[in-house]
């Protein structure tokens, strides 16, 4: 009985430390990315809570976009995924950029 409360103490242990190592991992605070139209600069950490991560990492993981987006015949361009999912958001919240200079910055 008793090595079976220290195998379930050190089984909880584990999973609390996991959890909070993964819930510390929130990305990086700030990504930029570099099209032509000029540097688009994103906060990633002021983004974190307004929506679920699924909704922008819909595959799960934390795969950069351009790996799917662009490459994959079956995926939409990235330029065409970015306005579609960063302008309809914002333009649903009535908050955030929509206009092309507002968020390209040459």
């Amino acid at each position: 009985m008793r090595k079976l409360i220290i195998i379930l103490t050190a089984t909880i242990l584990v999973s609390s430390v996991a959890t909070v190592v993964i819930a510390v991992d929130n990305g990086p605070e700030e990504v930029q990315y570099t099209p032509k139209m000029g540097t688009i600069v994103f906060d990633h950490k002021d983004h974190q809570g307004l929506t679920e991560c699924a909704t922008c990492h819909h595959t799960g993981d934390d795969a950069q976009c351009k790996s799917c987006h662009g490459v994959d015949k079956n995926a939409p361009k990235s330029k065409d995924a970015y306005h579609k999912q960063c302008k309809n958001c914002h333009k649903e919240m009535q908050k955030g950029p929509t206009k092309c200079k507002e968020c390209h910055i040459k």
